[in-house]
């Protein structure tokens, strides 16, 4: 069988490749930069968005099943149009094509921002009614319904969205990795205050839940939540950052309310519940099916930042 795993030289498609590899699965790659991925010898270039429908159908040649991790994100030149354009028409071209091309599965790598903004506090699970608050957010919500409408009625059952909270992995981008920079100073920071709790996932867990999903038999449900065991709370995940790059936690236990009234001040109140919310991933719905969610998040974001630290030197 073979598998076309777009966005495989991203975070979690190097590690989706790596996975599949190892199952055995033939792979294809879609990619911008398809030379980049020789290594795989089988790369074909990723079309645009508006490209004419055959490009999309030699994509689909000999494929079985589709993995789409590409996606536009961490972006701030970009418009709402940018990210429709990326993660939504793109989106529903590919699973158009695949519905009638590929007799398998379509894997599309969604997000938590698809359900719910970064200042939401809640446990989020597949019921969670879908209110995406960026346009991030509403691209992946709109990708996920035009996937669902290719598949639609005649193949239901045979496309999901895995919808991820903040991965973290070598090579990690937005606010995980700021807030790596953050833990790597020497200067005390009042992060004592932050209570926010929340859900995270390593890309090679992330990449363990689609070959699960790729493998599992009967039908899928339109959506799956994923996420660690337990989640962290915002001191934790910079103390496990700071331990990591061989620096002591530092934590000030400032209260809450004057950061809160600095962040007001300077207009910086969306960054402010970001840092405070809680947000919980429920995956109990993947678990009940038998895939196994990390255990130990703490020792890999201590490994990651050791890793990071040196490369640095």
């Amino acid at each position: 069988m073979k598998v076309l795993v777009t966005g495989a030289s991203g975070l979690i498609g190097r590690r989706v490749v790596d996975r599949l590899g190892q199952a055995k699965f033939d792979i294809r790659v879609g990619s911008r930069q398809p030379e980049r991925l020789s290594a795989v010898g089988d790369a074909l270039p990723m079309p645009d968005a508006d490209a004419p429908d055959e490009a999309f159908l030699a994509l689909m040649r000999d494929v079985t099943h589709v993995v789409h991790c590409a996606a536009l994100n961490n972006d701030r030149a970009a418009g709402e149009a940018d990210y429709h354009a990326a993660n939504a028409t793109l989106t529903g071209r590919l699973a158009k094509a695949a519905a009638a091309c590929a007799s398998g599965r379509f894997i599309y790598l969604s997000s938590i921002r698809a359900v719910a903004g970064p200042g939401f506090s809640g446990t989020i699970n597949e019921a969670t009614p879908p209110a995406p608050q960026c346009a991030y957010g509403r691209s992946k919500r709109e990708g996920e319904t035009r996937m669902l409408a290719a598949y639609a009625p005649a193949r239901r059952g045979e496309a999901t969205a895995l919808r991820l909270p903040p991965v973290y992995g070598e090579g990690m981008r937005g606010n995980l990795a700021s807030l790596m920079r953050l833990a790597d100073t020497a200067l005390p920071l009042p992060a004592g205050a932050l209570a926010g709790v929340r859900s995270l996932i390593a890309s090679e867990t992330a990449a363990g839940a689609v070959l699960h999903l790729m493998s599992r038999p009967g039908p899928l449900r339109p959506a799956y939540v994923a996420g660690n065991a337990s989640p962290l709370g915002m001191s934790e995940i910079i103390t496990a950052f700071r331990q990591g790059l061989g620096r002591p936690p530092r934590l000030l236990p400032v209260p809450a309310l004057p950061l809160r009234l600095a962040a007001t001040l300077f207009g910086r109140q969306a960054s402010w519940q970001a840092l405070t919310a809680t947000q919980i991933c429920d995956p109990s719905l993947l678990v009940s099916e038998g895939w196994a969610p990390e255990t130990d998040t703490l020792d890999r974001l201590r490994d990651l930042a050791r890793k990071e630290a040196g490369q640095a030197r």
